[in-house]
């Protein structure tokens, strides 16, 4: 591909004596084996700058190099914005790959995973072929692939757009991090329908604030044809009176476009009345809580939006539908006590599952729960105080510590607990807590592992990441505690 033509639909013309080079990769991966012909872009990080390895790529044979300032090569392109640009020739590099599909996209702070997921299991029961980007792993149709992060860098995206349009994929189904729209990744790509959640506090050591969250959260709004938004969230009504795309509205709590009324809440799962313009149909969805509600209600009018029949979405779909990993996941006992692992690591979230489950509960919720290293501090004493809220005993432990002190991150956890009187034991190795928990389990009991959810790792001091799937660990302490696994 000559550079030309990989500029094609940008406003950027490269010189003359550049525009018919023949370009062989590019990157902005420093790390990348770089070869005769590549394009390399400098971008700045949060602890490096792509443009001091520049005259580096350089040597190794880049044939072009994009960067915002005079570097003082000859073949360098200076542009105003280099991580703008980068997806630009990403998508370009794999033939625009977005183009051939339509693409919806999920953000908020939590319900994105079972959102998309859902989505993505009733389209396919429509026999749409679909993909799925997000948290847990990435699909294409039945395929599945494992993924590195919410909202994959430029290159790996339009790289796995690419897999997927050539697997003839109708529909992309898209987690869209906060930090992947203030990062630009998506670059091009358009969204039929994009889908706002909920936002509460997380991932503060990225932005810093919460309006700067929110903010970026927002500009999904700018890349999409319509929008449906949540309005039980402060931010979601809030978004709903700024944006100018075309937008409908979904409530678990009132009147909106699409609403739930008639709601009835049990341990395995929830009941609630669809209701829409003059239709109203009956929903029984297998996921607890009233965010399930919500969740399941947001799939739903997603579907509606995309040309569906409500009546056959819900009666034929959504009603035989069971969950999703890592999400109010029941994990096989064989006892007398219940074992639920999900994905809750923020405060509003694990609030959410224990106050669901413990609707439903026979016996006492005990909570195990830890909260990541090197991610927002701020909420550690938040999670604690609202899992001591909703759970009648705590097992307080580690979560991905990375490169901090696992026992001073739950220091930091017991903060929250002043003036709380739900007993509690700390046990800083996380298999060892679940051990404990099994081991102390009573009739009836239901202990929720939170935090983990999907992930079949741990990631230790010095990034070090071991197997560590807590499915298995459960079984492990079964065996440990009585003689035998489910």
């Amino acid at each position: 591909m000559k550079l030309s033509e990989l500029l094609k639909g940008t406003e950027i013309n490269a010189p003359e004596a550049l525009s018919q080079t023949e370009i062989s990769g590019v990157t902005s991966d420093t790390r990348t084996e770089i070869k005769p012909g590549y394009a390399f872009v400098c971008i700045k990080g949060n602890t490096f700058d792509g443009h001091d390895a520049a005259a580096d790529m350089i040597k190794k044979g880049a044939a072009v190099i994009f960067c915002e300032r005079d570097l003082g090569l000859d073949n360098q392109i200076i542009v105003e914005d280099t991580r703008g640009l980068y997806p630009y020739l990403c998508s370009a590099w794999f033939d625009h790959p977005e183009r051939d599909m339509r693409l919806i996209g999920v953000t908020g702070t939590n319900g994105k995973t079972t959102i998309t997921t859902v989505l993505k299991k009733t389209l396919s029961m429509f026999g749409e072929k679909c993909g799925l980007i997000g948290t847990c792993q990435n699909e294409i149709g039945d395929e599945i692939l494992p993924t590195a992060r919410t909202t994959p860098e430029p290159y790996e995206l339009f790289e796995l757009l690419r897999k997927m349009a050539d697997a003839e994929c109708e529909f992309v189904i898209m987690e869209v991090s906060s930090q992947g729209l203030e990062q630009k990744r998506t670059g091009p790509c358009r969204f039929d329908l994009a889908v706002f959640t909920n936002l509460t506090q997380d991932h503060l050591d990225v932005h810093g604030t919460m309006e700067n969250y929110y903010r970026a959260k927002k500009l999904i709004f700018s890349l999409c044809d319509k929008a449906l938004i949540n309005i039980d969230d402060e931010a979601g009504r809030r978004y709903l009176s700024e944006i100018s795309c075309p937008a409908m509205t979904y409530s678990a709590a009132e009147a909106a476009d699409f609403y739930a009324e008639d709601i009835s809440l049990g341990a395995s799962g929830v009941k609630y009345v669809f209701c829409h313009e003059k239709e109203k149909h009956n929903v029984k969805f297998a996921m607890p809580g009233l965010f399930n509600v919500s969740n399941s209600l947001a799939a739903i009018a997603c579907c509606v939006m995309l040309g569906y029949d409500a009546k056959t979405v819900i009666g034929c779909k959504l009603n035989k539908m069971t969950g999703v990993r890592g999400r109010a996941e029941v994990v096989p006992t064989g006892r007398d006590f219940t074992v639920i692992c999900d994905y809750a690591h923020t405060p509003d979230a694990i609030a959410n599952v224990l106050s669901a489950i413990r609707h439903g509960a026979e016996g006492k919720v005990k909570c195990l729960f830890g909260c990541g290293g090197n991610r927002d501090a701020k909420k550690r004493p938040l999670m604690a105080a609202a899992a001591a809220d909703n759970a009648d005993f705590l097992i307080i432990t580690s979560d991905n510590p990375r490169n901090e002190d696992p026992d001073a991150i739950i220091d930091d956890i017991m903060k929250g607990l002043d003036g709380k009187t739900t007993p509690y034991i700390r046990i800083t190795d996380r298999r060892e807590a679940i051990y404990w928990a099994v081991a102390n389990a009573e009739k009836d009991d239901v202990i929720v592992l939170a935090g983990k959810g999907h992930e079949d790792y741990q990631i230790l001091a010095g990034g070090v990441k071991i197997h560590f799937d807590e499915r298995e660990v459960v079984q492990d302490a079964l065996e440990a505690a009585y003689g035998s696994k489910k």
